[in-house]
């Protein structure tokens, strides 16, 4: 099967829309439709179900979902080795300026041949970077991996980088933003935005959904995705919203970043690229990755009370 038409399944089935994943491919969406029929006819099953308002996998479907990435990944890699990937520049989402991806590539830089490009991308949350890695436009990220689903994990590879301590974002006539620090026990009954809405984001809004569970925290109600600092910091203000945030996080005028603490609640961020990927840049973000790590002891669990999500593992 021509790696085309697995490339014609795999971003349908993850954008459910043959409009968007056309446009993803920049292909005509007619051209799309007829490489997915065929794949449909090679294998002698319907991967779709398609309606005049939806578009979701069937059972077969998501049992080729899988197994279309590994190939995918194999043919990439395969391509890397005769082409010689290390060529081109490598794309770098940090998510933004104030965030433990871009200390890494900062670092990463000061190391690399003058040949050797790392471009950034400020993107914001790891489930929207994984589909564009997935799909060839982003080579490497920063976030949660354990909270990505199982079928994209499958055709991505990570390393754990940091436990990240997590904090509030509180307006400065808040009640807790005259502490140093907010117990979590402190926040029963508040509302707290994180991300809920905003598909790319979805690991994060899952991560705060855990935390809060049994705490009596809510999370805010949906809201469309946040692009860009400057647009976060307008609409967060606004509104007048308390933020689930990090120790890595943007200033916000009139808004105090308070740590959280009893316990320390920390969110594991791992460094995650594209399987079969090989290029220097991303040795050398790599080794950038593991400097800072034992400089500023990034993977010690604080010998205090901590948190971290079920069933995350700390090497």
């Amino acid at each position: 099967m021509e790696p085309r038409l697995l490339r014609a399944f795999v971003a349908v089935a993850e954008e459910l829309h043959f409009t968007r994943a056309a446009a993803r491919l920049y292909v005509a969406q007619q051209a799309l439709s007829r490489d997915v029929r065929r794949v449909e006819r090679l294998l002698g099953a319907e991967l779709f179900a398609r309606t005049t308002r939806s578009v979701t996998l069937t059972a077969d479907g998501a049992r080729l979902l899988p197994y279309a990435r590994r190939i995918l990944a194999a043919y990439e890699e395969l391509a890397a080795a005769c082409a010689g990937e290390s060529g081109r520049p490598l794309l770098v989402d940090t998510g933004g300026t104030m965030t433990t991806g871009h200390r890494v590539l900062v670092r990463a830089r000061e190391a690399v041949p003058p040949d050797v490009e790392l471009v950034t991308r400020f993107h914001s949350g790891l489930t929207g970077a994984a589909r564009e890695i997935l799909s060839g436009r982003l080579d490497v990220s920063f976030g949660w991996a354990a909270g990505l689903p199982a079928d994209v994990r499958a055709g991505l590879e990570w390393a754990p980088v940091r436990l990240e301590r997590m904090a509030v974002l509180l307006p400065d006539d808040h009640p807790l933003a005259a502490r140093e620090t907010v117990p979590l026990a402190a926040l029963r009954g508040e509302t707290l935005y994180a991300a809920a809405g905003n598909e790319a984001t979805a690991e994060w809004t899952r991560l705060a959904g855990l935390l809060f569970a049994g705490r009596g925290i809510r999370t805010a109600e949906p809201f469309p995705g946040l692009e860009g600092e400057e647009e976060f910091v307008r609409v967060v203000r606004k509104r007048g919203w308390s933020v689930l945030a990090s120790e890595e996080f943007i200033a916000v005028p009139g808004m105090a970043l308070r740590p959280l603490v009893d316990p320390v609640p920390l969110s594991p961020v791992a460094m995650v690229w594209r399987k079969g990927l090989r290029h220097a840049g991303l040795d050398a973000l790599r080794r950038a990755a593991a400097e800072l790590a034992g400089e500023l002891g990034w993977r010690v669990r604080p010998a205090a009370d901590s948190w971290l999500p079920p069933g995350e593992a700390v090497d």
